[in-house]
């Protein structure tokens, strides 16, 4: 009987310190399961500065189902995860990180279930473990919006640590947009799945690339491209100034026909006109600046660019 192929694809940046560590921590879990399973690790090197591609290669001297996609220059995660999905050769892949935050003892229990028939396994992280309130805010913030706003469901604590059947796979390479967020993706396109929990481990060196700016960024973008409501808000945002403004003019007429004329009463403040003019201009040009990222996703996406510029690579990529 064939053995089944196991892709673990992981991007990585400046990650010179982790990746030794990663490939034992690797080794040691794939060792135990080699009777059933052969295994392929992508390391996807997205323009690091450092060593990292160096140790990559040095390793995969001694261990040959190593294989690296080194990029020309820095693309972000999501691009460099995508390149690992659409040049992995597995039967399935499953995404981690360098660092080995995601535990990879967990590899068996998302076999064991996609061998259960799910052709998605996806990792849930029980608890952040982080004092920092602004990263623990932001994280409640982007779920609380996102399953309000998004035709996409994320779930809470659901990250890219996830197994994808060959099927997934095939049908993940469809995708052409360039602003994206893999999770999403591969949560947009269904198939069966299942769940398994577990706990973050802690950075074993450096600091993580993928820092606030980042994530924020990653977050805003996620909402454009899933959710057409913020172009919808901009256009309720527009009917209600208008409605605002016939009220307005309502009043004016009222107070120099009505109150003026008849009771000797007068409405004014110029001050207050004012700020109410600022407030005005503000949401439309709030609600101009919505429409105008929607307008630069789509000139990016006309553009038709590759998502990716691969520079070296120790297989044959597609």
């Amino acid at each position: 009987m064939d053995k089944k192929t196991v892709s673990l694809i992981i991007p990585c940046y400046n990650e010179e310190n982790n990746i030794r560590f990663a490939c034992q921590e690797i080794s040691q879990v794939c060792s135990k399961l080699h009777h059933k399973y052969e295994f392929e690790a992508l390391f996807v090197d997205d323009g690091s500065t450092d060593n990292t591609v160096l140790e990559i290669t040095q390793l995969k001297k001694k261990h040959p189902n190593i294989e690296l996609i080194e990029f020309s220059k820095n693309f972000g995660k999501e691009i460099a995860t995508t390149a690992g999905i659409h040049n992995c050769q597995g039967d399935c892949c499953v995404i981690i990180d360098a660092d080995m935050q995601y535990p990879i003892e967990k590899l068996p229990e998302f076999l064991d279930k996609w061998e259960q028939g799910n052709e998605v396994v996806v990792g849930i992280r029980d608890k952040k473990k982080t004092n920092n309130i602004i990263e623990i805010l932001g994280s409640s913030l982007f779920y609380a919006i996102s399953s309000k706003i998004s035709s996409v469901y994320i779930q809470k604590g659901a990250l890219d640590y996830r197994l994808i059947d060959r099927k997934v796979i095939n049908e993940f390479k469809k995708f052409t947009e360039r602003g994206r967020m893999t999770r999403s993706l591969i949560d947009w396109l269904g198939f069966k799945r299942d769940y398994i929990y577990y706990e973050e481990k802690p950075r074993r060196y450096g600091k993580a690339s993928y820092d606030l700016l980042k994530r924020f960024t990653l977050a805003f973008n996620t909402f454009i491209v899933t959710s057409l409501v913020p172009l919808r808000i901009a256009g309720l945002l527009g009917l209600l100034i208008s409605s605002l403004s016939l009220i307005g003019g309502f009043v004016v007429v009222l107070n120099k026909y009505v109150l003026e004329t008849q009771w000797g009463l007068s409405i004014t403040g110029s001050a207050s006109v004012g700020v109410f003019n600022l407030f005005l201009t503000g949401l439309m040009l709030t609600s101009l600046g919505l429409i105008a990222l929607y307008i630069e996703f789509i000139h990016i996406e006309t553009l038709n660019r590759p998502l990716y510029v691969i520079k070296n690579s120790t297989k044959k990529t597609s």
